[in-house]
């Protein structure tokens, strides 16, 4: 059975960092791309990046390009969401999912499994 942990989450200055992991469990991790999501207050669950089954290929919304970076460990069958220069426009419930496709950025939608997420608050 497919399980997804997000950790890493907190309360972060602006201009901060923060790095999420999302560890997996089950089988085949290096068949499944890895998608970020976030949720902010009284907004739709929004697609921010997804890595390619095998890590060779990424994708991020413009909202995040530049300043967030998706990586993953296969021997730590875990997923990395590097986030620099945070902004209050960033706070949110982020979650990592898999089982969808990363050929742009990810929609919620096409992805059936999925963490239960890790708060993420950037305030001063």
């Amino acid at each position: 059975q497919l399980q997804l942990v997000e950790s890493g989450g907190g309360l972060v200055q602006p201009g901060g960092s923060l790095r999420l992991s999302c560890s997996f469990s089950g089988f085949g991790f290096d068949a499944y791309p890895i998608g970020w999501f976030r949720q902010a207050p009284g907004k739709e669950r929004e697609g921010i990046g997804c890595i390619s089954s095998r890590g060779s290929f990424s994708h991020y919304a413009d909202s995040v390009k530049g300043r967030f970076t998706i990586s993953r460990d296969s021997k730590k069958s875990t997923v990395y969401l590097q986030m620099n220069s945070l902004k209050p426009e960033d706070t949110g419930i982020y979650y990592c999912a898999a089982g969808g496709s990363c050929s742009g950025r990810p929609l919620p939608g096409d992805y059936p499994h999925w963490g239960q997420g890790t708060q993420v608050t950037v305030s001063s």
